[in-house]
């Protein structure tokens, strides 16, 4: 019953969503720093629209400046700190010289908006040949006022030229830029990210939350705590895909960084029959922050574009909380302003305010707008479970094997079998954290695993793997 809850956990509200215009193609939404009511949406096409008293203004148009097809375009803004004294705000797009190399540009605006001619790089163009998928697209300002930035590995399948294992390369990436200004090259912050299209920072906490697009196998959300905010992690690709063994396990550079790479907190497999949570594109999202969503406090709010799925879960513990929230379309971004309010944009030329039962109250001088209780934060685990053979002669034993990660201090941790919501037994992790279990095989059978919580992990547990009965072939 206790595993049944887990995978099936139930909304707490439904979240209302509050259109407040139509757009052309819309993809991001943010604030003036100093003043939450006026909201900038950015279109595909290079186009930023300003919304305040429900009125929509044209803000800044670099269309001439920018490629589209496929994934590419006006992908986010940042507005600077200091926005309202000195008129500077970020964008991320894609551009027309090679076509598609990645631009990080700053503008400048005045009273009528920004002109084109304020438009100007403040890193040299990041070379994007070829697909026009994976650009990453992300720029957010961290709690220590420097500005993110995420790239995607190049696109394509497999990352066939290794871009995101590459300390070579600045696709793949999550970038630093201490102090954007004058043109200078960024840092590669953290690295192994296949497409983190949407990432964002606690507001109450600072950490860095990434959605990373998987390929073919799962979704994937990684964290990284403040203040280190992930500095010189590697989170796998293309040597793993989520939790699962990625394309390039041949290559030298996974056997080595094996050891080294950080698991996402959570992930999702790509459509398997009777999965209870499955997607194709992950819209990473935000930690809700907002006094009216009171439901969804704290919680980590995320969605999924192929689905159009918005669900959430408590950061302490992603596995066994995780639920659905709402629906929508097309879904493209969330976004955020400066008093924790939320946002989603959608295809179908719609951006909405997500509401929630109580009253939104906003001010940017009260201090910290959410206080979680204190306790303690124990480190994300995960459990990963494979099969010798997914076919095995009838009546016959499967061999399953399980293992954990991290492993540090695990041994001898108990893991335990499922087949539905029975349980088939516990094993107890060995020296390098692995256990193996040999279930009788009278029918086609799906398993999990599982490992408890302990004073230093979370519990965790496993994807579905599925086994089948064969007869012996004549």
């Amino acid at each position: 019953m206790l595993l049944a809850a887990m995978l099936w956990a139930s909304s707490a509200q439904a979240l209302t969503l509050q259109p407040i215009g139509s757009f052309e193609e819309p993809i991001y939404v943010t604030s003036d720093p100093g003043n939450p009511e006026r909201l900038f949406v950015v279109e595909r096409s290079g186009s930023i629209v300003l919304v305040q008293n429900g009125e929509q203004k044209p803000f800044a148009d670099i269309s001439s400046r920018v490629s589209g097809g496929s994934e590419r375009g006006l992908l986010s803004i940042a507005m600077a700190p200091d926005f309202d004294s000195s008129g500077r705000f970020f964008l991320d797009y894609t551009g027309t010289q090679v076509p598609g190399e990645i631009h990080v540009a700053e503008m400048v605006a005045g009273a009528n908006g920004a002109p084109l001619s304020t438009l100007r790089d403040v890193i040299p163009p990041i070379p994007h040949p070829g697909a026009g998928n994976h650009n990453g697209g992300q720029l957010q300002f961290g709690p220590e006022g420097a500005l993110f930035i995420s790239t995607g590995d190049g696109g394509g399948a497999n990352d066939e030229f290794g871009n995101a294992q590459d300390l070579g390369s600045e696709l793949g990436k999550i970038l630093r830029l201490p102090a954007p200004g004058p043109l200078k090259e960024p840092e590669i912050w953290s690295l192994g990210l296949r497409n983190p299209f949407r990432f964002s920072f606690d507001l109450k906490t600072g950490d860095l939350w990434i959605g990373d697009v998987g390929q073919g196998e799962e979704e994937e959300i990684d964290f990284a705590a403040a203040p280190e905010l992930g500095k010189g992690n590697n989170y796998g690709w293309n040597c793993m895909e989520g939790s699962q063994i990625g394309p390039s396990t041949d290559e030298p550079e996974c056997a080595e960084n094996a050891d080294s790479f950080v698991p996402p907190v959570f992930s999702y497999p790509h459509p398997v029959e009777g999965e209870a949570i499955c997607g194709g594109a992950i819209i990473g999202g935000y930690v809700v922050r907002d006094p009216s969503l009171s439901e969804l406090a704290g919680r980590y709010l995320y969605g999924d574009y192929c689905n159009g799925s918005i669900r959430s879960f408590s950061p302490l513990n992603p596995g066994f909380t995780d639920r659905s929230e709402a629906k929508l379309a097309k879904l493209t971004s969330f976004g955020e302003d400066v008093c924790g309010r939320l946002y989603a944009t959608s295809e179908d030329e719609s951006v909405y305010r997500l509401v929630g039962s109580q009253a939104a109250s906003c001010s940017t001088s009260a201090g910290p707008i959410y206080t979680p209780p204190a306790q303690k934060m124990q480190a994300p685990s995960y459990i990963a479970i494979r099969a010798v053979s997914r076919k095995v002669r009838r009546h016959r034993r499967g061999l399953i094997t399980a293992w954990v990660t991290p492993c540090e201090s695990r041994r001898g941790d108990p893991v335990t079998l499922w087949r539905g919501r029975r349980n088939l037994g516990t094993r107890y992790l060995d020296r390098v954290c692995s256990v193996r279990f040999r279930p009788r095989i009278d029918r086609r059978s799906t398993f999990r695993t599982t490992v408890r919580a302990d004073s230093q992990y979370l519990s965790a547990i496993s994807r579905k793997l599925t086994i089948r009965p064969v007869r012996r072939h004549r």
